[in-house]
Formats: C-alpha cells, sequence, structure tokens
C-alpha cells in the first residue's frame, strides 16, 4: 500500500508535547501513514526542547516569533505562510493540535488547499469566548474546519455534537499528554547535575506552581502570588518552585511579587523532561495551565487550577482537580485543606485519571486510517469510566 502523508503542524511546547507521540505511532511499521513535521516556531527555545525530546526533525521552520507578537500579528503571517507549505508539500491530511494560533492558522491554510484537517484534542469548551482567551475562539474555529475531530473524553464528544458537527468524523481517544508523560516518567529524568538539582536537597513539602496565562496577567496574578506568599508563611514546612514563563509580564511580576521570599524559589523554565521530574518531587500543584490538569492525575498529585474557568472539568468531576478561581483567600483555603487534612488529600491523589491511558496516539493514528481509507473497521472509542 502507498503510504499517505499526515502533515503534523505545530509551533508551541504544548502542542510539540501531545504531538510527539502521534509523530512516535507514525513511525511504526504498523502503518502506511507517515508523519511531515512543519512547525511554526511560534515559541522558540521551549518548542526546539520538545522536538529533540521526541526526535521530531521538521521539514519546514517558519521561525515566525517575535518580540511583542500578538494573535493578530502572527495569524497576518501565519495562514499565507502556512498556505505557501502545504501548497507546496500536498500532504493527505494536516493534522493540528488544541487551540493557538498556529493551530487555527493551521486549519484555515489546509482548507484554502482543500485538504482535509484533523484536530487532536478537540471539543474542549468554557461557553466563554474570553476565557481563555483566545484560545476558547481558536478552538471552535478550528473545529468547524476540520473533517476529523479527536476528542481526548466523551464530554468532548458531547461538545461536539452539541455544535452540530458530524458524529461520524468524532473519534474519542484519551489525550496523547497521558502517553508523553508516561514515556517520560518510565525514563526516570534526573535532576542530578542540571540547574535543578537544589530540589533534590529541599526537606519538607513541595508545592510546584505555573502561571501564565493571559486572562490572569495584572490583578488575577498579583491575587495569586500573594497567596503563594500566605502559604509560605503558614507552613514553615513548606517549598515553593515557579518555573517562570518567558512572557515579560509574567517575569516582571514573579520577581516584584515574590523574590523576596526565601521560601519560594523562581526558577527557568525546564524542558519537559525535567519538568516531569519536578512534577514528580511536588506534593501540590498550584496552576493555570490546562495540560497539567491532565498528566498530574497521572502521577497522583492534587491540582488546583486558578482560573475562574476550564474547559477540563472531567478532572473536577473525577475528584483529582479543583478550580479555585484567583481570590487570594480562596486558593489558601483550598491548599490548606489538601495540606492540613490528609483524608482530603488522599482522596484528590488516589482518584483515576480521566484524561488518558497511555494509548491515545494508537487510537489517533487508526482514526486517521479509517479517515484515509487504510483501514475497514472504526476504532474503539476510549472512555475511562469504562477502561481507565
Amino acid at each position: 500500500m502507498e503510504p499517505q502523508s499526515v502533515a503534523l503542524v505545530f509551533g508551541t511546547r504544548p502542542e510539540a508535547i501531545k504531538v510527539g507521540p502521534v509523530y512516535q505511532a507514525l513511525l511504526s511499521d504498523d502503518t502506511p501513514l507517515r508523519p511531515t513535521v512543519i512547525v511554526t516556531g511560534q515559541h522558540r527555545a521551549l518548542l526546539d526542547q520538545m522536538l529533540a525530546v521526541f526526535g521530531m526533525t521538521p521539514t519546514h521552520d517558519l521561525a515566525v516569533m517575535s518580540e511583542g507578537q500578538t494573535p493578530a500579528s502572527l495569524t497576518g503571517l501565519l495562514v499565507p505562510q502556512l498556505t505557501d507549505v502545504l501548497r507546496e508539500t500536498q500532504p493527505d491530511i494536516v493534522l493540528v493540535q488544541g487551540d493557538t494560533t498556529t493551530s487555527v492558522c493551521g486549519a484555515m491554510a489546509a482548507f484554502y488547499n482543500q485538504i482535509p484537517v484533523a484536530h487532536l484534542e478537540a471539543g474542549l469548551r468554557t461557553s466563554n469566548k474570553y476565557s481563555p482567551f483566545p484560545e476558547e475562539i481558536n478552538r471552535r474555529l478550528t473545529s468547524h474546519m476540520a473533517d476529523v475531530h479527536l476528542a481526548p473524553t466523551p464530554r468532548a464528544r458531547h461538545n461536539l455534537q452539541g455544535e452540530g458537527l458530524d458524529p461520524r468524523a468524532i473519534f474519542v481517544t484519551g489525550n496523547t499528554i497521558v502517553d508523553a508523560l508516561l514515556w517520560v516518567r518510565d525514563r526516570t529524568p534526573d535532576l542530578a547535575g542540571t540547574e535543578y538539582a537544589w530540589v533534590d536537597d529541599l526537606s519538607g513539602r513541595t508545592i510546584l506552581t505555573t502561571i501564565h496565562r493571559r486572562e490572569n496577567l495584572g490583578v488575577p496574578f498579583t491575587s495569586i502570588c500573594l497567596a503563594l506568599l500566605e502559604l509560605a508563611a503558614k507552613y514553615p514546612d513548606i517549598n515553593i518552585i515557579f518555573p517562570m514563563h518567558p512572557n515579560p509580564k509574567v517575569r516582571a511580576a514573579a520577581h516584584e511579587l515574590l523574590e523576596e521570599c526565601p521560601r519560594i524559589r523562581l526558577c527557568e523554565p525546564p524542558d519537559y523532561l525535567h519538568f516531569v521530574a519536578l512534577m514528580q518531587r511536588a506534593d501540590l500543584l498550584i496552576v493555570d495551565s490546562g495540560g497539567i490538569q491532565e498528566e498530574a492525575p497521572a502521577l497522583h498529585i492534587p491540582v488546583l487550577v486558578v482560573r475562574e474557568t476550564t474547559e477540563r472539568p472531567e478532572g473536577i468531576e473525577a475528584g483529582v482537580t479543583r478550580l479555585v478561581g484567583t481570590q487570594t483567600n480562596t486558593i489558601v483555603a483550598a491548599a490548606a485543606e489538601l495540606l492540613d487534612n490528609p483524608s482530603a488529600y488522599e482522596a484528590m491523589a488516589s482518584g483515576a485519571n480521566p484524561y488518558g491511558d497511555g494509548r491515545a496516539a494508537q487510537r489517533v493514528v487508526g482514526a486517521l486510517e479509517y479517515f484515509l481509507g487504510v483501514r475497514g473497521s472504526r476504532p474503539p472509542d476510549y472512555d475511562w469510566r469504562q477502561d481507565g
């Protein structure tokens, strides 16, 4: 059977983490599909880290990242450049991931070239078009240009069906971030000899926090930081590790508010292997990240989500994550309950992960094969309530 080309279009570290297991699955001798990697460079250094982890070599690298870029300026660059690249390469299908500007622009460029689009991590919704911004609209627009919807959970499938999308084009796969996490975990990443070696010398309990979302900048970011300061003062055995996102606004605010506290350690963002190592050493996560909400339950670490909305309610329903907003007192109260009450902590830590079982990439490849006509039977859907 003649091989068919799957163009993987992505540009940020979170996208690369979730696309990486699909890339590896497409290299298998068990499928006639073959990957072509097209990166936009929406993020640069963080993206390059993940390309190396999964051994992905781009055939095209648009390198569009620039200082002070906005979603509007990025869109203006990406759509024509990706349109030209896809016209040149003519893949059989284009796969985009998630909710970034690269995702929606990749789908649009494929649409303009009349190339089918597969949307990995389809169907996440908050129903508030400004939260998260601009991700909520990015994912909605991408869904309505996609031909194959790779939904991570049954709820995501339900969201897509509610928008009138063809249920025959929706495949529930689990989330490939769990595949990536388990792959890294099994390689037991070591902090010794790295700039994070000091973490292994910490005594007491550890909170790992990442705050970077655009909607949390300003007053919400200040409120979250004040909660971290209060927790550091309240619990003498607590160490707080804060890897800072490259966004200069995040870094400036973190330095201004937190660097004088001796038990809050500001540090550079680690590569993914070492971030997994940091998560493995954490007792509690306080984050506004989407991906960490999906990863941490696989490591049995409770997650407090410092956002007003989340497009990942499955973790809340399963009891493994908790949406606490951005008010200082609410964050402190939620963290204190887990730090003071072993039963409450164990209830969150021991729950099942609703986001995947480590086999999502295999299901993704099966769905692509089915759509492209190289597989006769539809692959079975993933449901954590039955399989996870």
